[in-house]
């Protein structure tokens, strides 16, 4: 079974496009003057992020392939960002143990499961995670984005919005090196085309 038909898919799905506004439950420090909308933003996407570096770092123990690691690596820096702006507007860190696998977000730790068994049948389905998890991240990011209301806050989505694209084209072209057409499934055509394009 491809990733593009598996369960995993429909969970990444409705996981990553659906939960924001269920997991934050509206917790701010007394001093933060961040909407509600941007500090579930921030917490969604601080373990949204560290799914992704916790999934490619999994399954470069499985396959020993370089892009995981050094995407993985990447990853760690986007978490990290996100984390410095919650620590700067006093909110809760959602992340409360950093173990790779572990989430309080429910639906992620589902999700992060599932990926990890897709991406566990061979290299091919593992690139193929990689490509639907950047794909899911950027439409989450212009999501943050369009309701970030601090420039800074802005600015963070915008930048990791630049990595995401950088990593999709490193998951395409090793799909494109193994004669793998790349399809986006989550993004349009035009869109993945002037990523692919920007490399």
């Amino acid at each position: 079974t491809s990733l593009q038909n598996s369960a995993a898919y429909t969970l990444l799905a409705t996981t990553m496009l659906g939960s924001h506004g269920a997991v934050a439950g509206g917790r701010r420090g007394a001093e933060a003057d961040v909407t509600e909308d941007e500090i579930a933003h921030l917490e969604y996407v601080r373990e949204e992020e560290k799914l992704a570096r916790d999934v490619y770092l999994t399954l470069f123990d499985y396959w020993g392939l370089g892009v995981f690691s050094r995407i993985a690596e990447s990853e760690q820096t986007h978490t990290d960002a996100v984390r410095a702006k919650i620590e700067k507007y006093y909110l809760v860190d959602p992340v409360v143990d950093d173990s790779v696998g572990v989430f309080v977000n429910h639906d992620l730790q589902v999700l992060y499961d599932a990926l990890i068994e897709q991406g566990g049948r061979s290299e091919e389905e593992a690139l193929w995670v990689g490509c639907a998890i950047e794909e899911i991240d950027m439409i989450d990011l212009q999501e943050a984005i369009d309701h970030a209301e601090h420039r800074d806050i802005a600015r963070t989505y915008q930048n990791l919005m630049l990595g995401s694209a950088s990593h999709l084209r490193a998951f395409v072209d090793q799909l494109e090196s193994r004669g793998i057409s790349y399809v986006p499934r989550y993004i349009s055509q035009d869109m993945a085309d002037e990523i692919l394009g920007m490399g």
